[in-house]
């Protein structure tokens, strides 16, 4: 039976860079999770009798609200659900069923890298047809029908078995709990060379994979260990845990540590890796040396076509604007396009479906290509594998040699998170301020040849996104850029990006911080940061 269920509206459901975040609490408010749920079906048209994927990470409220998700689609006219077994879909995974079964669209529950728990974060993303993250036309539609919203309709029904694989029906609409590893496996089999990678496994080659307690845990063990061979216990913290395991998912050099340290050791494995808490965010270190986003980007795409999915070459690049240059000089060098867009991978879509890029990357640790529509973690580090396996060298010999060819982009990410989210504004509108006088000023022997604020203007469907980050062009190559992030859930978190070409190869081993030291003290110069946030010293570094 369908009841309609009436409801007031919340004034703070605006989704973000991905989706709606927010504290658990907040959540588990009255009708909190089903007044979204219900605008997005509300925002949508022609999904009568149509599939939707439901998923997520596997964190605290995951499965309480799937149930809240099944239930709605079947009061809202939905003609099958595809759902991972025990709520758990990588979003990635995701995406890829989503195409895989032609659905309508997927609601992905997360909060990505964000720690989870009672009174940690939580999230819903609504993923379209083409398993990509909802374009902005359809988020602002969300969210204008969530400040409004009066009725919400669900079936009054029990709770689906989510931990059995099979079929059942609900008002009319068929409930489906599928493997949430195989489909995704088969995947990744079609796009690298198993064969090639197994032969280097079995060679002594050593891997560790920490899935962080997290989502890519089953994929890892299933692909890594099973089909791959690794030896037993290569993957860490494969059990997804709904507070992940107390930790923070997130594969950066702070809350990896552990694993850095292991990297970094006499005695290290040849390859370390790690995964967020959706399974979309990547780590990558090799014996002695750690890849950056930025440029673990450019080095899959110089030898992507070592993979058999990519052994025709790639049609372009994309990369978000606060990504170094790196790949730009390897997409110059293959004669293909490069694409700046704005940080979110819902813009990388179009340039996907058009066939006018390949390899897309964030420097949050995002690298995906035009296999899904999301970013994924698990594809990338499997990539690196499989150059690994054809080249035979180690991953610090590929990124000097790198770095000789292509120079070096020093480049580091300073995050100040949780910041009063009033001082924050206050010091992104004194930046704006100041974009027009600070062409030509000079700040020791660094003087400024461009500043902006970046509008993204889409090539596919020609809309404009402005405001997307100030950004600070020194002579030479140098840059700063300033921007708030979208993905935390309480104030704000300022991500100050540091960058620096640097040609010379006899340069190429200084310490990062060391080589930004300038630009850093610039950088909070012009913007203020000590003064305006009261902090001294960054978050976290990446």
């Amino acid at each position: 039976m369908i009841r309609t269920v009436t409801t007031t509206p919340y004034g703070d459901q605006k989704p973000g860079t991905s989706g709606l975040r927010k504290k658990v609490p907040v959540f588990q408010q009255k009708n909190y999770a089903e007044n979204f749920i219900q605008s997005i079906f509300d925002a949508l048209e022609g999904f009568a009798g149509q599939t939707l994927v439901i998923g997520g990470d596997g964190r605290f409220y995951n499965r309480e609200v799937i149930q809240i998700a099944i239930k709605m689609a079947a009061a809202n006219g939905f003609g099958r659900v595809l759902v991972g077994r025990g709520g758990i879909l990588s979003t990635p995974a995701a995406s890829n069923v989503i195409r895989k079964y032609e659905a309508f669209g997927g609601i992905v529950l997360s909060a990505s890298h964000n720690p989870g728990g009672p009174t940690e974060d939580f999230g819903i993303k609504y993923n379209i047809g083409n398993g990509g993250p909802a374009p902005e036309k359809v988020t602002d539609a969300i969210y204008a029908r969530s400040q409004v919203i009066d009725t919400y309709k669900i079936s009054n029904v029990a709770d689906v078995n989510l931990d059995a694989e099979g079929s059942q029906q609900i008002d009319g609409m068929t409930v489906t709990v599928i493997d949430p590893v195989s489909d995704y496996a088969e995947l990744m089999e079609s796009l690298f060379d198993f064969a090639a990678i197994r032969k280097l496994l079995s060679g002594g080659f050593r891997v560790v994979f920490d899935a962080m307690s997290a989502v890519t845990g089953p994929y890892a063990k299933e692909i890594i260990e099973k089909r791959l061979g690794a030896p037993k216990g290569s993957v860490m913290n494969f059990i997804p845990l709904p507070d992940f395991g107390g930790h923070h998912p997130d594969p950066n050099l702070v809350h990896a540590r552990a694993l850095y340290e292991t990297m970094m050791a006499p005695d290290a494995p040849d390859f370390g890796a790690a995964s967020d808490g959706d399974g979309d965010r990547n780590l990558v270190i090799g014996r002695g040396i750690f890849i950056t986003p930025s440029d673990s980007l450019a080095m899959l795409a110089a030898n992507a076509h070592l993979a058999p999915g990519y052994a025709k070459g790639l049609a372009g690049i994309a990369r978000s604007m606060p990504t170094s240059g790196a790949a730009d000089r390897v997409a110059e060098k293959l004669g293909i396009g490069i694409y700046e867009t704005p940080t979110g991978w819902k813009f990388f879509g179009n340039l996907l479906d058009e066939g006018m890029a390949t390899i897309c990357g964030e420097e949050s640790a995002g690298t995906g290509s035009n296999h899904v529509r999301e970013k994924d973690g698990l594809w990338a580090v499997l990539l690196w594998l499989n150059i690994l396996a054809v080249r035979k060298e180690s991953a610090l010999d590929i990124a000097r040699k790198h770095w000789a060819t292509y120079g070096r982009n020093y480049y580091s990410r300073h995050d100040y998170e949780e910041v009063d989210s009033d001082a924050a504004n206050g010091l992104v509108a004194a930046l704006r301020d100041q974009l027009a006088t600070l062409p030509g000023k000079s700040f020791g022997a660094l003087k400024v040849a461009t500043a902006d604020d970046f509008s993204y203007h889409d090539p596919v469907d020609h809309s404009v996104s402005k405001n997307q980050g100030i950004r600070i062009l020194f002579e030479g190559g140098s840059r700063v850029v300033f921007r708030l992030s979208g993905t935390g859930t309480s104030g704000a978190t300022l991500r100050v990006y540091i960058e620096r070409f640097e040609p010379d190869q006899a340069r190429h081993d200084i310490d990062t911080q060391e080589a930004l030291a300038d630009l850093i003290t610039v950088a909070d110069e012009i913007a203020g940061i000590k003064t305006r946030t009261g902090r001294t010293e960054p978050s976290v570094i990446t």
